[in-house]
């Protein structure tokens, strides 16, 4: 398959008439300045689809549902307390339906392939499903079903706050041991790595939940279980979201929780540290040089009231970052990183505070790292037009209002700071186009589904 774009972002920049070869779910060749040659003309400007980093599936039937103020103040781990009781209804076929609709939605906003942080693993009950990877399965059908890349990360919980707590009863269904853990693994890698699933999932990872629902021990045991199957997988961990949660990090261990990560694991690029929301200086320049991916989810963080990530001072180290979607309170790469600058701009009483030398536009700075951080987090060659990629390609939609006329980087700070509706028009996955005209093919009957599953769910 051959694509001319009239103008498409490559990683040295926009470049006019612009012909990508694409052989199979990657491109082969890219030529500005180039002829049309019969390829294909997209309707638009032609951006690399972005990587959402961060997912909890099952949220997005919750958005909405706990925006009632409590009689004692409300706080993220109040919304916490809501979140379990919502999910212990929730079964496989419940969580594929959710899923299914939730990354459509992603789809047709620009998002082309998603890190699923999954943690609900067992029944009701939390005893183990008969298909210890039942759950896991749901999230993969889902992903088949639409079309979108996935990165799993089989989340291990295993206590309820810092110094090997036992879990509480609302969190029966994420909880494992280390063995226990270790089998789930294997049958992910070798159910879910099976060829009939290798289109969409891309990569299998881990994920601690964090380091109150894990021990010093226990984090050690997992990353050997995974390091064995494989070395290079991603590893993600909630880290630093809330005070209370660095607060107590402090009183268990005497350390905040991202030094204490930095201090015992050799923090990488395959390490992403989804918030990192409070951190100090030491740990902001740290975090940065290490590699790691700071894994911001504006959206949620401001839903939660977690607080500001330090952005300024770890863009100035050039540290490495990403945007995730979290609870899916919103499901758009574009307002996620407008959110990036905006809470800069609310604490400071200043404007257009992440801009760098060498990308003097916001919108063009924040969305180029973004795709590059998350990549890197997704453990996915994507992220960019340029030979050797995935061919996750997204046409910007020019006859948006807010879009019109635009060029180069003024598309992108138009649909990440304009009033754009639709700034998404076509959507291509692994070389194949999943989302035409703003519509996904399968977006109809998923959403019948996912009407009937939360008339059950909330009645």
């Amino acid at each position: 398959m051959k694509l001319f774009a009239e103008q498409a972002l490559l990683p040295d920049g926009w470049h006019p008439d612009v012909l990508i070869d694409i052989d199979g779910d990657s491109i082969r060749t890219v030529t500005a300045h180039a002829k049309r040659e019969g390829a294909q003309v997209v309707a638009g400007p032609l951006v690399p689809g972005m990587p959402n980093l961060h997912s909890h599936a099952f949220q997005r039937a919750m958005a909405g549902l706990t925006e009632r103020a409590g009689p004692s103040g409300d706080n993220f781990w109040a919304w916490r307390e809501q979140m379990y009781k919502f999910l212990e209804r929730i079964t496989p076929e419940d969580n594929a339906a959710i899923a299914t609709q939730l990354y459509i939605e992603m789809l047709k906003s620009g998002y082309t392939s998603v890190a699923e942080f999954h943690y609900v693993h067992h029944d009701p009950a939390g005893v183990p499903y008969a298909q210890r990877t039942a759950m896991a399965e749901s999230v993969v059908q889902a992903a088949s079903t639409t079309r979108i890349g996935l990165t799993l990360l089989p989340v291990f919980y295993a206590h309820a706050t810092f110094g090997g707590v036992p879990p509480n009863a609302a969190q029966r269904r994420f909880i494992h041991g280390v063995d226990d853990f270790g089998k789930l693994l294997e049958g992910v890698f070798t159910w879910l790595g099976s060829p009939k699933t290798r289109g969409v999932l891309r990569r299998i990872g881990i994920a601690p939940h964090s380091l109150r629902a894990v021990t010093p021990d226990e984090l050690t045991a997992i990353l050997a279980q995974l390091d064995a199957i494989d070395a290079t997988a991603p590893v993600h961990i909630h880290a630093a979201e809330q005070l209370k949660e660095v607060n107590d990090c402090r009183t268990w261990s005497g350390k905040r929780p991202v030094a204490w990560l930095l201090e015992k694991h050799k923090l990488s690029a395959r390490w992403c540290l989804v918030h990192a929301t409070h951190l100090d200086d030491d740990e902001t320049f740290r975090l940065a040089n290490s590699g790691a991916i700071a894994g911001l989810c504006p959206s949620t963080e401001a839903n939660l009231g977690d607080g500001i990530f330090n952005a300024p001072d770890y863009f100035m180290q050039h540290g490495h970052w990403g945007i995730g979607g979290d609870s899916h309170v919103g499901v758009d790469p574009f307002r996620e990183l407008a959110l990036v600058e905006y809470a800069q701009r609310l604490k400071s009483a200043r404007r257009n505070i992440l801009s760098t030398p060498s990308v003097p536009s916001i919108g063009g700075g924040l969305f180029r790292q973004a795709l590059q951080g998350g990549a890197t987090a997704l453990g996915q060659k994507a992220g960019a037009i340029a030979a050797g990629y995935l061919a996750d390609l997204v046409v910007m939609n020019a006859d948006d209002v807010a879009l019109a006329e635009q060029q180069g980087d003024a598309i992108l700070d138009a649909a990440i700071f304009g009033p754009a509706r639709q700034p998404v028009r076509d959507v291509m996955v692994g070389g194949a186009w999943v989302v035409q005209g703003g519509h996904h093919a399968r977006e109809a009957e998923a959403f019948k589904k996912y009407r009937e599953t939360l008339k059950r769910l909330l009645n």
